[in-house]
């Protein structure tokens, strides 16, 4: 129950702006217990999509409020705002890339991405990522 707790905590915490990773959580676990790789990939990806619409709602509702915790004027940040503009819902679908993916679901809150779409987006894109990091893992135990 720990392991789980603890990976829900580190994948939430991944998908935010703050600096965290949840990967390697992940594969130790499934090491650990591979039989319960299905549940570890779940908790892991609940976790990481509520981290994620943490950023879209921070970005959406509370911009103003908490401005000048955020660097919205930082390179990432920009970056991400020049890819949102250019492809528009369709760059979430790179919501899962490192460094880039966190400060874009924060972009897509600031320009008002409708909720529906962009949980969507962010579940499949988030999903998939472990679910090919599971898969991986598993199949290098046999």
């Amino acid at each position: 129950m720990a392991s789980y707790i603890s990976l829900f905590i580190s994948a939430f915490l991944a998908a935010t702006l703050l600096p965290a990773q949840s990967e390697a959580l992940l594969v130790g676990t499934i090491i650990y217990s591979p039989e319960q790789v299905l549940q570890l990939i779940a908790i892991a990806s609940v976790g990481n999509i509520l981290g994620s619409l943490t950023n879209w709602a921070i970005g959406r509702f509370l911009n103003h409020r908490y401005a000048s915790r955020i660097d919205v004027q930082s390179k990432t940040v920009q970056r991400a705002v020049s890819l949102y503009k250019r492809w528009g819902w369709v760059s979430l679908l790179a919501s899962w890339v490192p460094i880039i993916g966190d400060p874009l679901t924060f972009v897509s809150g600031v320009m008002k991405e409708p909720l529906w779409r962009f949980i969507v987006i962010v579940s499949f894109a988030k999903t998939l990522r472990y679910v090919v990091l599971g898969y991986i893992t598993v199949s290098s135990l046999s």
